[in-house]
């Protein structure tokens, strides 16, 4: 039972998690449908459209255990903001890539720009912190609900945000990077001012058992000791093929749609409602994990993204209704792994583990989600659309029938 005190920050902590992460959904998705369109039209070539969330992706991974090191050293609020940060860093970049259209320039912006979504992904750690054992997945859950509003609205400012980087003098695709680097900045501002008292250093003096250590394991050292133990390894394992389907088909159905000349608008809006599915529904998939259990919203999770995938995969290139149908539920599957994988890998490990494997499994989840971009504009060159949705859904059945092993279960 928490002291009245740490309730407090808690539930201050909750609050300013879900309003920076208000501020980092409209900076961050805004740029997911405009990034591929922009390296579409640098390189005019669709194979390397999916080469910028790639590289954001990559940039999320490269920042996952560096931005754990400094949470170890400077606690939340200094892990957080510095995400927040290099992620505005990254959105200037790609409008200078974009405007004189030199494709390094834009690839390191996508790049630096993970790193905001390395901190968005910490955040939701952030927020079990402090919480208790029957509530961590319905803390959690909170923090990935703040994304709904700025996630939802971040692609529908596509068609404003052009408007205005044209009044700039600047291509209408760089507009959403203009909007990312103003919300990232006030982001950072927001954790270093209101973040107070820090969760993370909280927890430790809390602990006055010594039974947590916080010691930083190599990400190699963590993962095999995650193997080690199969509820936490599903656990990941949910996390990261979720997350692999979602950035393999979301990443490349803007390309898709634009194949009939479907407007910036109605992509816009096919990928909010996307998103609206991570996000929206994230209190109700937190609620179900802490009462029906972890492994049953898994399942639930597998079962939704193999419809997402037949949805999409079936789905006319201009059939905005269908398409954005199927695209909802992939967003929906994946907040059921994301949370629920979330919280597994949590509970089933030490204390002392805890703060490695989270960096390790976000290392992990965003490392299958670039191999998974890459390989999707690939596959859509070649083969189709169609054909993506059907090899992402693979691992994800797998998952689903490795989710019944006895050891799990028990």
């Amino acid at each position: 039972m928490l002291s009245a005190r740490t309730q407090k920050i808690q539930s201050k902590t909750i609050k300013v998690l879900a309003s920076v992460q208000v501020l980092a959904g409209i900076g961050s998705a805004g740029t997911v449908a405009a990034g591929s369109l922009l390296v579409a039209s640098i390189t005019n070539s669709e194979t390397l459209a999916g080469l910028a969330q790639t590289s954001s992706v990559l940039g999320a991974a490269a920042m996952a255990l560096p931005l754990s090191r400094l949470t170890q050293k400077g606690g939340r609020r200094l892990g957080l903001s510095v995400g927040y940060c290099v992620g505005a860093l990254g959105a200037l970049s790609a409008i200078i890539g974009g405007t004189k259209e030199i494709l390094i320039f834009m690839l390191l912006g996508a790049f630096l720009i993970g790193a905001a979504s390395a901190s968005g992904y910490q955040a939701r750690f952030a927020a079990t912190d402090l919480a208790t054992d029957e509530s961590r997945s319905r803390q959690l859950s909170f923090v990935v609900w703040g994304s709904t509003i700025g996630a939802v609205a971040g692609p529908n400012l596509m068609g404003p945000s052009g408007n205005f980087a044209e009044i700039l003098g600047l291509p209408r695709l760089v507009g959403p990077y203009a909007v990312a680097l103003i919300t990232l900045s006030l982001g950072a501002l927001v954790i270093q001012m209101f973040l107070r008292p820090d969760p993370y250093f909280s927890a430790i003096h809390i602990k006055d058992d010594g039974e947590e250590k916080h010691t930083l394991l190599p990400a190699r050292h963590a993962l095999r000791l995650i193997r080690q133990n199969p509820r936490a390894l599903i656990g990941v394992a949910a996390i990261a093929i979720g997350h692999v389907a979602m950035v393999s088909v979301m990443v490349m159905t803007p390309v898709h749609m634009a194949h009939v000349d479907v407007t910036l608008t109605i992509i816009g809006l096919v990928i909010s409602v996307h998103v609206a599915g991570m996000y929206a529904f994230s209190p109700v998939v937190g609620w179900l994990s802490d009462k029906y259990g972890r492994i049953a919203v898994i399942r639930a999770g597998v079962g939704i993204l193999l419809l997402s995938t037949f949805v999409a995969g079936t789905s006319a290139a201009d059939d905005a209704i269908r398409m954005g149908t199927g695209l909802f539920l992939l967003g929906l599957g994946w907040s059921c792994t994301l949370i629920a994988g979330s919280t597994l890998l949590s509970e089933s490990v030490t204390s002392e583990l805890r703060p490695s494997s989270q960096g390790a499994s976000d290392l992990l989840m965003n490392l299958m989600g670039a191999g998974g971009g890459a390989l999707a504009g690939v596959i859509i060159g070649t083969l189709g659309y169609g054909w993506l949705c059907f090899f992402a859904a693979i691992p994800v059945a797998t998952l689903g029938i490795w989710s019944f092993s006895r050891k799990i279960v028990l």
